[in-house]
């Protein structure tokens, strides 16, 4: 498909998972970059539907909360009746369906299905390859079988003894099927787990239990299915890469490219494009790892729909490539499109 082409394109985002607030701030640069580009960009919340200028001006116009709020179960209107959602005639007549959802079922495989099956081409990842990389337990299974290192876990319920024996502290709780790491806790004694456990409870249905890594945070973005430059994320606040460190100000310093020699950024882009090979993502992914004391890498987890504004992690990493953030959303869909082209 020639990039000159003018397309007509329904961006979907908001819904309403944990992760609400973040999928808003990459639509509302999403949207901005596609119309700057000539296209034609309607911006549906799954919420709610389809915007006005004057709604989504409004909306678009609120930042991240300090603190994620706490999950809705799905996708608003979308899961309350997916029939009379893909029948909107707002639907109609798209070439194109740019999926800028975080999280919950916009990101586990269940909008991707609905999508299928309405016949709508859409970005990034399918249903397969997005169950895949949500379920944490998964994904790990997924990453050993393909010889990329990741730290060892175990599945909630699970007692101290069993943990002290297995992993040793400190420990991670996380929901297994959750992003920007709602409802993680780093867990360094007996006493502190089964209240870990509760919390990571309260997000999913599965509670995974995993190795503490100490040491740096890189990663890598991926566009189809070649890797991109590698970043550092330097924490400034706490241990871990959460939800406050990610989406506020002073959280976290990213540098792109990292400070780290030549190999060592060829050995995190081929374990990133062996992840996504792995878990049978397609058209943009972001991997994420954490490098010990010794130099191991150790591969957290693969995200299908990373934050797409302009300072977001992929799109600093597509910017050190070369691809300026209008040129990468036009990349993004241009890679859609010709894998929607080829399959038929």
């Amino acid at each position: 498909m020639s990039s000159e082409r003018k397309l007509n394109i329904a961006v979907l985002f908001g819904g309403a998972s944990s992760e609400r607030d973040v999928s808003i701030a990459s639509a509302a640069q999403v949207v901005k970059a596609l119309r700057s580009l000539g296209h034609k960009v309607s911006s549906i919340d799954t919420a709610t539907g389809l915007l006005t200028r004057d709604q989504e001006e409004k909306l678009f116009s609120a930042g991240v909360s300090a603190s994620a709020p706490h999950s809705l179960g799905g996708l608003g209107k979308l899961a309350e009746d997916p029939a009379a959602f893909f029948a909107d005639p707002a639907l109609d007549g798209l070439d194109l369906v740019f999926v800028a959802l975080h999280g919950g079922a916009g990101e586990d495989g269940r909008l991707q299905a609905l999508l299928d099956l309405r016949g709508l081409p859409y970005t990034a990842s399918g249903v397969i390859g997005s169950a895949c990389a949500m379920d944490k337990d998964i994904a790990k299974r997924l990453m050993r079988q393909a010889g990329v290192p990741t730290p060892e876990w175990l599945m909630a319920p699970v007692d101290a003894n069993t943990v002290a024996l297995t992993l040793g502290w400190p420990v991670v709780v996380k929901a297994s099927k959750q992003g920007s790491t709602v409802g993680l806790s780093i867990v360094r004694s007996p006493a502190e787990l089964p209240k870990a456990i509760a919390l990571a409870f309260q997000h999913d249905d599965e509670v995974l239990v995993e190795q503490f890594i100490p040491g740096r945070e890189l990663t890598v973005g991926i566009l189809d299915g070649k890797p991109l430059a590698v970043g550092e994320i330097i924490l400034t606040r706490s241990e871990i890469f959460d939800y406050e460190a990610k989406y506020q100000p002073g959280g976290a310093i990213e540098v792109f490219p990292a400070e780290i020699g030549k190999a060592e950024t060829a050995k995190i882009q081929l374990l990133g494009a062996t992840v996504a090979q792995a878990l049978k993502l397609r058209d943009y992914c972001r991997i994420d790892f954490r490098r010990d004391a010794n130099g191991g890498l150790w591969c957290l987890e693969a995200n299908t729909l990373p934050g797409m504004t302009a300072m977001s992690l992929l799109p600093q990493s597509a910017a050190v490539s070369g691809l300026s953030f209008p040129a990468l959303c036009q990349r993004i869909c241009d890679i859609a499109l010709n894998r929607t082209s080829n399959i038929k």
